[in-house]
Formats: structure tokens, C-alpha cells, sequence
């Protein structure tokens, strides 16, 4: 098979079992598309569709999310993980405002600078929202490629990923490319799938070289393993004696950037040093809940769960508005990661048993 014979079967595939009506292909505006291809970024359609929903009926145009406060986006992305690309979303809607009219930029250059967008992102973009020539590389096309050309290796090395963008570039056909690039896309989400590809119903199956050489699942080679390291930290549930709960916000680099935490304090250090030094208070109690494990794409984080309950109410805070006093219940203030609410609906629980 040639690269050039994948577009007429995928496009007459995608004419009969393509997926048609998601959200943002029923207004595919440039903004839509945009917002969708961020949320779709290692997160799967059936996930993202509720999320989109949510956040186009609050932003439902650039320059309202431009507008929008980062506390309201990151609670609107609560959830959905990978925070950066929340931040990274409203930070280019900005510098859209400010540097291009408040229009996304229509070159395909001038749209990669914009953070968070890369290059199989902006084709994205451009192409189905505008119909305009450009390759696309996400996760799923790298699969299908790398089956239909039998293209040995890891996509994460640099060889590898050169002639999966070749390959891309040179199947990509000149009309029709919106539909082709999404074809291209939901082949790899439905048929083409990492585990369980369903080759019997592929229209690349009897041309795809990793087929023809009966290991399918071989394409593309996983990437080299590495066992994730581990750490652990005390996350601390300081209660006041009116029952809110003590919320940090996070630094903007890091994980959970950006949203609204717990206060995090190292194993070797004393939490009721921490809550005296930080809050001049003294707590009544100190209570282990129980402990969890959230895993991140490079790390394991063990955490432990410290419920503080302070004998009054703090007479300082410092670090003014990175820190705010929260009642379990009553409405997040903004972004906060999914272990850490679930958390805070625990203590909620907790206290409506009581």
C-alpha cells in the first residue's frame, strides 16, 4: 500500500461509519475546534464531550474566555487532568486578543506560537475547522500509520517520529482534508485501537503491513520502560473550629498548578509545628484518614491525609490571597484536582453522619 491509497478508503469509510455529530463538528468554528482538539489531547471523546459542553456554555466565544478569570477556567476543567492545557488554553486566548484581533490566526505558523498548540494541533485546527492542507501526528494517527507502513520503533524517538510526519504529509490529500484528518483520527479511536485492533473492519486491512506480518499490536513499539518513582508528602486537612478547611493555591509550574490544594507538608517535618507557625494555632486534634495513591504520567505521589482540627480559629494567614478558608459543600472556588476533592466530599461526608 502506498500513502497515497489510504485517503480514498479512508474518506469512503468515514462517508458510512464516521463520527459526524460530536459537539464541535455540529459548529466547527475555529474557537470549538480548538478547544476540542486541547481537551482531546490524552483524553478520550466519551470523556471530554460533557466537559466541552460545560465549557462552551460558559465561554462560549474567544473573547469570553479571554475575559474569563484562570480560578473559573481551571474549575471548569476540574477533573479532566493535564491542568497545564487549561492554562495554556487561556493564556493563548489572550495574547489572541492582544495580538491578533481576537481572531485565532488562520497561518499555520503564527498559530503554533501560541502556547500549548503544537504542530499536529494547529493542522488540526486549520483543517477542520477551514478545510486548509496540513498534516496531523496525534497519538492515534501515529498508531494507524506505523501499522499500515509496518514502521518499527518508538514514535517518542526521533527517526521514528521523521517518517510518521512524512508518511502523514504524503497521504495527505489535497480535498477533502478536513474529513480525511478526522476519518484518520477515529480510525485509530475505534478500529485501530492500542490493544484489540479490529482488523477485519479496517479499510486499511488488507494493505496494512503490520497485518500482513500477523502482529498487529507489535506497531508502534511502546515506549522503553521506565519504573515511575514514588514520593510521599502529609496533604493537611486543617480544620477551623467553624468547620472550613484550609485551601492553598498551588505555584503556576508544577502539578496541580494553578489550583486550589491542600497544604502540603514534608514527612520529616511536624504538622502541629507547621499549623502554629503558619496559622498561630494550636491543634486540639490530629487524625490520620486513609491513604491514597494518585499517579501522574512520571511519578507516583502516596499521600497521606492529615485531618487538623484547630482548638480556635487562626490568628494569622499568611501569603494573603494564595490561601482562603473553605466550607466543604458549598461550591469549589475554583479548579481543584480530583484526589483533593474527593477528599474534602470525604470530610463532608464524614461531618453529615455526625
Amino acid at each position: 500500500m502506498e500513502p497515497q491509497d489510504i485517503a480514498p478508503r479512508l474518506l469512503a469509510w468515514h462517508d458510512e461509519h464516521g463520527r459526524k455529530d460530536l459537539p464541535w463538528q455540529r459548529e466547527p468554528t475555529p474557537y470549538r475546534v480548538w478547544v476540542s482538539e486541547i481537551m482531546l489531547q490524552q483524553t478520550q471523546v466519551g470523556v471530554v464531550v460533557p466537559y466541552f459542553e460545560r465549557f462552551i456554555a460558559r465561554f462560549p466565544r474567544l473573547a469570553s474566555l479571554a475575559e474569563g478569570e484562570p480560578d473559573e477556567v481551571l474549575a471548569l476543567w476540574s477533573g479532566l487532568g493535564y491542568y497545564a492545557r487549561a492554562r495554556n488554553l487561556h493564556a493563548a486566548a489572550r495574547a489572541i486578543v492582544r495580538d491578533h484581533g481576537g481572531r485565532l490566526p488562520e497561518d499555520i505558523g503564527e498559530l503554533e506560537a501560541l502556547p500549548g498548540i503544537g504542530r499536529s494541533t494547529a493542522g488540526a485546527i486549520l483543517s477542520l475547522a477551514l478545510g486548509q492542507r496540513h498534516p496531523i501526528l496525534d497519538g492515534n494517527v501515529k498508531r494507524v500509520l506505523a501499522r499500515a507502513f509496518g514502521v518499527a520503533g518508538w514514535p517518542g524517538r526521533s527517526a521514528v517520529l521523521t517518517r510518521l510526519w512524512g508518511l502523514s504529509e504524503a497521504a495527505t490529500p489535497t480535498e477533502r482534508v478536513g474529513q480525511y484528518n478526522q476519518a484518520l483520527m477515529d480510525l485509530g479511536a475505534t478500529l485501530c485501537t492500542r490493544s484489540r485492533p479490529d482488523c477485519p473492519r479496517c479499510p486499511l486491512g488488507d494493505g496494512c503491513a503490520a497485518r500482513l506480518m500477523g502482529q498487529p499490536t507489535a506497531f508502534p513499539a511502546p515506549k522503553p520502560a521506565r519504573e515511575r518513582p514514588a514520593r510521599s508528602t502529609w496533604l493537611l486537612v486543617v480544620r477551623s473550629p467553624a468547620g472550613d478547611i484550609l485551601l492553598e493555591r498551588r505555584p503556576p509550574a508544577g502539578i496541580w498548578g494553578g489550583l486550589w490544594s491542600l497544604p502540603e507538608c514534608a514527612l520529616d517535618r511536624d504538622p502541629s509545628l507547621w499549623c502554629r507557625e503558619r496559622l498561630g494555632a494550636e491543634p486540639l486534634r490530629v487524625e490520620k484518614l486513609a491513604p491514597r495513591r494518585h499517579s501522574f504520567s512520571h511519578f507516583h505521589l502516596d499521600i497521606q491525609p492529615l485531618l487538623i482540627d484547630l482548638g480556635a480559629p487562626a490568628d494569622r494567614v499568611a501569603d494573603g490571597d494564595a490561601i482562603l478558608w473553605y466550607r466543604p459543600g458549598s461550591g469549589t472556588p475554583g479548579g481543584i484536582p480530583a484526589p483533593i476533592e474527593r477528599i474534602l466530599e470525604e470530610i463532608h461526608e464524614q461531618g453529615a453522619t455526625q
